[in-house]
């Protein structure tokens, strides 16, 4: 089976993990207490009648499977439903709330990439000495530590104690300067860097303590293997033996972790947006959750739900494409 057709394969699997996604959301939402309705006009003056209109005009009325079966219908055209509370369309709430999750997200991960696979390196090479303790003690407190109790720490620390860094919201790089009052692009994105810094250390942390010990394990393996000691023993540097022959081959469980961490790293977003008060995807889904806006929660969801079978797919395409070892669905 060639990589097209394995791609192709994987996409078609991924429809019915999607499709019980949306199945078991759609009921928690839906069969959970609360009605959204009467939630939406507190402190409004109301009557049945009025709930009930708001209700035909949302199709509340209608028995579950046929609003199941009309919400799959818009999502296959591309409608995810039209927000109760904030009377938008949730595809438009999504978009706009994106962006700021994304860049933490991604930010998260560069920081846990740029961090993990340095120091795991250091600690293989130098197993068992006091940095290589060092590293693991750093590691077991980043993976035992929840990413929210980080963030109100280093806000406590770096923002109120110290004052050096802003405890709250973003400075998006993409806007105009002029639109945050700052004279010139080099000037936003200090400010954008300062703005990113906390939210990114408390979101990543976990992802490079998770990396770092997976980057130590594999590479004390490569360094132990048959083809080091060959290496060695033909008086290659150490320097090229680590660079050439053990860094390529202890990579693959990184690519595997980073793929399937990416829900792990969107779900502490939902924490960490809350934390230091950003207008993300994540704190859209507090707040509608909270509200029992059921067309949000769905849209939310299965955005999320999407993203995250779209990265375990490119990592099993990417471990495929890289490791001449995994084949492409062939039998043996």
């Amino acid at each position: 089976m060639g990589l097209l057709r394995y791609t192709i394969y994987r996409l078609i699997q991924t429809i019915p993990v999607l499709i019980g996604i949306s199945i078991i959301t759609f009921l928690l939402a839906n069969l959970g207490p609360g009605d959204p309705v009467r939630l939406m006009l507190q402190g409004v003056e109301h009557d049945e009648e009025m709930i009930r209109t708001i209700e035909q005009r949302y199709g509340l009325d209608r028995p579950l499977h046929e609003r199941y079966i009309t919400y799959m219908a818009g999502v296959v055209q591309g409608d995810l439903g039209h927000s109760i509370h904030r009377n938008r369309s949730v595809s438009d709430l999504v978009l706009h709330r994106a962006g700021p999750t994304l860049f933490l997200v991604l930010s998260a991960y560069a920081f846990a990439l740029a961090t993990a696979i340095p120091l795991g390196i250091i600690a293989a090479k130098r197993r068992n000495e006091p940095t290589d303790h060092v590293s693991r003690i750093v590691a077991l407190i980043g993976v035992s530590t929840p990413s929210f109790w980080i963030g109100i720490m280093l806000i406590l620390i770096f923002a109120v104690t110290l004052g050096v860094l802003p405890s709250s919201g973003l400075v998006y790089p993409w806007r105009p300067p002029d639109s945050y009052g700052y004279s010139n692009h080099l000037e936003l994105w200090y400010h954008s860097l300062r703005y990113l810094l906390l939210p990114m250390i408390a979101l990543g942390t976990l992802q490079m303590a998770t990396l770092m010990r997976v980057e130590r394990t594999q590479m004390i393996e490569s360094l132990q293997g048959e083809y080091v000691k060959l290496a060695r023993a033909y008086g290659v540097p150490e320097r090229t033996i680590l660079r050439k022959h053990a860094f390529q081959v202890a990579q693959l469980p990184i690519i595997t972790i980073v793929g399937l961490n990416l829900s792990t790293a969107i779900g502490g977003a939902v924490l960490i947006e809350m934390v230091f008060n950003i207008n993300g995807m994540g704190r859209l889904f507090i707040e509608a959750i909270a509200q029992n806006d059921y067309q949000v929660v769905m849209g939310l969801t299965m955005v999320l739900g999407t993203l995250f079978v779209i990265g375990v797919v490119i990592t099993d395409i990417a471990y495929a494409y890289i490791d001449p070892r995994v084949t492409y669905g062939e039998e043996e």
